[in-house]
């Protein structure tokens, strides 16, 4: 029996768990499921019923929980020797002046620099640092969050690009990438949600070498269903990708849309169904 908690994938059984926590009747379903098909949005009280008692899981979120926020994907990309830009990791501000007493004069990297908060998308609580004044005001916001609970930012140095970054995204064994170009000057960020422009053709070459370090990463994390941020930089004859996020909830605008993803979707799932030796009994 195939259970199914995907509102648009229908299996033997389909159960919805949005806005709820699971209970028994869940923990019962997925105990008698041969295999169990998730959301992208799937919360990790759920996620961790369905792997701690079903043998099969879609998609393998072990590496989202494990490695949370933008603190964990690093550590995540630094376990496995991924390329990514230069970054430093503060649990809260008590720690960042631990190390740094007061704020240098000199920068922690050369300006600019990023700042990012451990939580947030879209390109929310991503800061351009473009000078010390600056980095003593995001400071005083990362100050304010902790009052509220919530803590964790990173620090990374800043890789030009010409305004644009790779996206690749995974969905179960297929492999898809696009170049998201920023054409407004001040505008650091190159993602579609802040008025990128969405490019299938330029730069194959780099395509195909971000392209294999994720499935050489996938295959190491066992993620397949994701979005990578990928960077190059523009100031090196080094065509090296450079790591920069993990989206697992990710837009579906450069896939071709919603309802070509779900089409997408649906017959990956069918796949890794197959792959197993199951099949759908409706």
């Amino acid at each position: 029996m195939i259970l199914s908690y995907h509102p648009c994938f229908e299996a033997d059984k389909n159960l919805l768990c949005a806005g709820r926590e699971p209970g028994p009747d869940d923990l019962m379903a997925i105990q008698a499921a041969d295999a169990v098909i998730l959301p992208q949005g799937c919360g990790q009280s759920l996620y961790k019923m369905a792997r701690s008692n079903c043998r099969h899981v879609f998609p393998n979120f072990d590496a989202k929980f494990r490695h949370k926020g933008k603190i964990g994907q690093i550590q995540l990309f630094q376990k496995h020797q991924m390329c990514h830009p230069k970054t430093e990791i503060y649990r809260d501000t008590q720690s960042f002046f631990e190390r740094y007493p007061n704020i240098p004069k000199k920068p922690i990297f050369d300006i600019p620099f990023v700042f990012k908060f451990d939580w947030g998308g879209d390109g929310d609580l991503v800061y351009l640092i473009q000078s010390v004044d600056h980095l003593a005001d995001v400071l005083k916001t990362a100050g304010a969050f902790e009052a509220s609970g919530q803590k964790g930012f990173i620090i990374q140095e800043y890789i030009p690009t010409d305004n644009r970054s790779l996206r690749v995204v995974v969905v179960g064994e297929t492999f898809f990438s696009y170049w998201r170009i920023q054409h407004h000057a001040d505008h650091f960020l190159s993602n579609v949600a802040k008025d990128a422009t969405i490019d299938y053709d330029l730069h194959p070459k780099l395509q195909k070498t971000a392209v294999a370090s994720v499935k050489d990463f996938c295959i190491q994390t066992q993620i397949n269903l994701a979005g990578f941020d990928i960077l190059y930089s523009s100031e090196t004859s080094v065509n090296t990708p450079l790591f920069l996020e993990i989206n697992y909830y990710f837009g579906r605008r450069g896939l071709g849309g919603s309802e070509t993803f779900y089409g997408l979707l649906n017959r990956e799932i069918l796949n890794w169904i197959e792959s197993l030796g199951l099949a759908l009994n409706n």
